[in-house]
């Protein structure tokens, strides 16, 4: 439905340009954000392979190791069926502590990772546990601390004050984690006898 959507705009744009007579801006205009696009990546990609860097640094230093042990006991209180000694929840602190870092890229790896692990203490193949929901939602709202990816891209777009967001991602992310899991507890409660998410 999306591309339809986006093959809708591109048709409509290009149309109407033709007929005012302004093919040669679309040409223009889809050349230059081309190149835009390219200059932003190869930026970006220098800014991502620093913090991705520091990420690991941050690993082999212990710091992610502290994260999990702050992080941890909470986690458990939010995933309560998943053993404390399975690999699941190693995985799962892992994938919150990246995304607490706000390594985005780095995250999704951690995430499918942690699914796997899910789905080993999942008697049902073809519906996702509850946990499985949970982890789902808490990564899609990205409780962040440090937006890694965001002052990248800022960087990258020649911001001259990149780290400005922090305050205002942070008071947005964890109100919509706040948001998701009171949700998620709603639809635990209305649907835990059935041990599954719908």
């Amino acid at each position: 439905m999306i591309n339809f959507i986006w093959m809708l705009l591109i048709a409509v744009g290009v149309v109407y340009a033709g007929l005012h007579g302004r093919i040669d801006q679309v040409t223009q205009s889809t050349v230059q954000a081309a190149e835009n696009a390219v200059l932003l990546s190869l930026k970006l990609t220098g800014v991502m392979c620093l913090w991705l860097g520091m990420m690991k640094i941050a690993e082999k230093a212990g710091l992610v190791k502290v994260i999990s042990l702050v992080v941890g006991p909470v986690i458990r209180i939010v995933f309560p069926s998943v053993p404390r000694q399975h690999p699941a929840m190693g995985a799962i602190i892992l994938t919150i502590s990246a995304n607490m870092l706000g390594l985005g890229n780095a995250v999704t790896p951690l995430g499918i990772k942690a699914m796997q692990q899910l789905q080993t203490l999942n008697p049902d193949n073809e519906t996702a546990s509850p946990a499985m929901c949970t982890l789902l939602a808490l990564c899609t709202t990205g409780l962040t601390f440090v937006p890694a990816t965001i002052i990248a891209l800022r960087a990258a777009a020649g911001s001259s004050r990149p780290a400005e967001i922090v305050g205002a991602t942070v008071v947005v992310s964890l109100t919509a984690t706040i948001v998701v899991l009171i949700a998620d507890r709603l639809c635990r409660a209305v649907y835990y006898p059935r041990g599954r998410c719908r």
